[in-house]
């Protein structure tokens, strides 16, 4: 039988949206901001050639330059001051997680509640200066390697670092100002609708590579591919293990409350998108600077591409070897932390039935968390890989990343729900409402006195 709240959400309409100011507040708040990201990418960095730029980008467009401007939105493949996106933010993030969890005195801060989480997230903006800036000036060396600059020198490279820099920096503000004061994760949410904003040339430029060499089957057979990975992607985002939990019979006062049961959700993949975000920011910054470097990379450099290039094995090892890492780290150290979850059971007075509460439970709980992300770990590697697999050896032009794929359903689908979640708040605040208008109504009746004849 359907609860109350499933019910609710079932009859959310077009007209309870129209009365949810608030939420109507929030989406327009969140587009705004969205749009000024847009607008943003469109704004070059200053002493870019641009005629030099777009011929380069036309050459490495059907390559990993397609794939690195999807990533960014089209910032990178017009040089905008938004070129960086993101992904330093993202990179520093991985950094402070990863020290947070080995370096004692940030351990505490964890542990310290709301001051705790302020001073890791300073950590994390200052850690984000420090690599837009080195990202930023080995972009700027690549640029000028590359014959992309007007007037290359020490004024170019100056002016390239700080306003990739500062892109970089109002991104992070604009994503924490959407995540605060609008709707959806700020940061996910601009990786997304950079992604969306890519798909209608990437898919043009698919059906022209398909017509030019007159496959119709190709272009079929790739669109339902592509159908099947975005059903199969929301079905493992839904798919949950369940455990079960039971309540005992508690006495508080004079009051007896029954015992009850219920059930912990485990979800199979807990970490989202995170671990494929991880680690595509890891394997972008080299490609990056070796597709401005106009083949004037060193050889170290050189080295490293040819081993770890696109498509290469090692590169394919690498790449599930970090999503499978994150995925674990992430789900324990953030996600999904047995310890905390079984301390709040034993707390509440909930236990696992056959299992004693504390100790054994976090055991019990790590147990079963490991064994779902054997199978969490799998899926979101088989998603990540095929696209560069079916680019790489089996040479389709196949321009949708796995990443992109997980980005657009994981972060659509949380917007949705939190967009839900809103409506039915505004719901329940009108049926409040109601119930007290009837109450001072019934009030009033009570209140009158007996009429005279």
């Amino acid at each position: 039988m359907a609860s109350a709240a499933e019910q609710m959400a079932a009859n959310l309409s077009w007209s309870s949206f129209g009365k949810a100011t608030e939420l109507r507040q929030r989406i327009l708040f969140t587009l705004g901001l969205l749009i000024v990201y847009r607008l943003g990418t469109y704004i070059p960095v200053p002493g870019i050639d641009g005629a030099a730029l777009r011929n380069f980008m036309e050459g490495a467009a059907s390559g990993i330059g397609g794939i690195l401007s999807m990533f960014t939105g089209g910032a990178l493949s017009r040089m905008g001051i938004f070129a960086l996106g993101i992904m330093p933010y993202i990179s520093a993030s991985i950094i402070v997680q990863l020290l947070g969890s080995m370096y004692e005195p940030w351990k505490q801060l964890k542990k310290e509640g709301e001051n705790g989480r302020r001073k890791l997230n300073q950590y994390t903006r200052f850690g984000t200066v420090v690599l837009a800036t080195f990202q930023a000036y080995g972009l700027a060396v690549s640029l000028e390697a590359g014959d992309l600059v007007s007037d290359p020198g020490l004024y170019f490279r100056a002016a390239c670092v700080v306003t990739l820099v500062g892109g970089t920096m109002f991104l992070m503000w604009v994503g924490e100002q959407i995540t605060a004061r609008g709707i959806g994760n700020g940061i996910s949410l601009i990786i997304f609708v950079g992604i969306v904003a890519e798909l209608p040339a990437a898919a043009a430029q698919f059906l022209t590579t398909a017509q030019e060499t007159r496959n119709a089957m190709l272009v079929i057979g790739i669109i339902v591919m592509l159908a099947a990975v975005l059903m199969f992607v929301v079905f493992m985002e839904r798919s949950l293990r369940k455990v079960h939990i039971q309540y005992p019979r508690q006495q508080r006062g004079m009051k007896t409350y029954e015992g009850g049961s219920s059930h912990l959700p485990i979800k199979v993949n807990p970490a989202g998108v995170i671990p494929a975000i991880f680690a595509s920011a890891l394997l972008l910054l080299p490609t990056t600077l070796s597709t401005f470097s106009g083949g004037s990379s060193g050889p170290v450099m050189s080295t490293i591409l040819a081993y770890f290039g696109p498509g290469q094995p090692l590169y394919l090892i690498f790449f599930t070897a970090m999503i499978v890492f994150f995925t674990y780290f992430y789900t324990r150290e953030v996600a999904f932390k047995t310890d905390e979850v079984a301390e709040n059971l034993k707390n509440q007075g909930g236990f696992v039935p056959g299992i004693r509460p504390g100790k054994r439970t976090a055991e019990y709980l790590d147990y079963v968390v490991t064994r779902v992300l054997v199978l969490g770990s799998a899926y979101l590697a088989l998603v990540c890989l095929m696209p560069e697999i079916l680019r790489s050896q089996l040479s389709i032009p196949f321009y949708f990343g796995g990443t992109s794929v997980l980005i657009i359903v994981s972060v659509g689908m949380d917007t949705i729900q939190q967009i839900q979640s809103h409506l039915l708040a505004h719901q329940y605040e009108g049926l409040i409402e109601k119930s007290q208008l009837r109450g001072k109504r019934a009030a009033k009746k009570r209140t009158k006195g007996p009429s005279r004849r």
